[in-house]
């Protein structure tokens, strides 16, 4: 028997329940309850991408872009690049905290540009009177 065939062969056979509980109890808790409660694995695994890239987009939008304006052509080359470094994010998504990481730091920032936001508008009307 070909050595290609056995490896097709083992590589479509139907999993175990205990590898699919054993992988489960490994990953991160969205990742998780996406994994459990999503109809297949593969809306799943788009869901888990989706959030991965939108919560970047989010992070890097209020952490890290420049205030000034950017010209389109440079953002559209910023999120390509965001988009593909976030397809290995995913990959890390899936065992480490990766999503819950991102809302943490989304949260952190949005408190800080709104504390940031306040006190430039209580020093312009201090300034203005």
């Amino acid at each position: 028997m070909d050595l290609g065939l056995i490896n097709f062969i083992q590589a479509s056979a139907p999993t175990n329940s205990n590898e699919q509980q054993f992988v489960l109890g490994r990953m991160g808790g969205i990742a998780r309850f996406l994994y459990e409660n999503l109809p297949s694995y593969d809306i799943a695994g788009y869901v888990v991408f989706i959030l991965v890239f939108l919560l970047s987009a989010i992070v890097y939008k209020l952490g890290f872009a420049r205030s000034e304006k950017l010209g389109i052509a440079r953002n559209i080359i910023i999120y390509i690049f965001l988009f593909l470094g976030c397809i290995v994010l995913t990959f890390l998504a899936l065992f480490l905290p990766m999503i819950e990481g991102l809302i943490v730091a989304a949260l952190i920032l949005i408190i800080y540009k709104t504390r940031l936001w306040r006190e430039k508008r209580e020093e312009q009307k201090v300034g203005g009177l």
